[in-house]
């Protein structure tokens, strides 16, 4: 089946509401997020949706992550991420988060 990828689109918004309900803390891969939503196999769709979201939006992207904990964002959008994870106390080191400790479980 298809899935709409439109920021508008069911598959959006569930996305959308999952990466709202990761606590403070805690981070999900793409996968996970994907899986919540029901399409185990889009968690491209998952990034994809992450990277076009608004400069000012609420949503807590930065703790969202590859599967294998790295920070997949480009060296300019690293550094922001990176910030905002330390920022709740979360160890990031080399650029990858150890999911076994920070990993959320839904």
């Amino acid at each position: 089946m298809p899935v709409d990828s439109s920021p508008n689109g069911e598959f959006a918004q569930s996305v959308y509401q999952w990466v709202g309900a990761i606590p403070a803390g805690n981070v999900a891969s793409y996968g996970q997020i994907a899986r919540l939503c029901g399409f185990p196999k889009h968690a491209r769709f998952v990034g994809r949706l992450m990277s076009k979201l608004p400069p000012d939006t609420k949503l807590p992207w930065w703790r969202v992550l590859r599967s294998d904990g790295h920070i997949a964002l480009p060296v300019s959008g690293e550094a922001e991420q990176v910030r905002r994870l330390q920022a709740e106390q979360i160890v990031v080191l080399a650029g990858r988060v150890n999911l076994r400790v920070f990993g959320w479980s839904a």
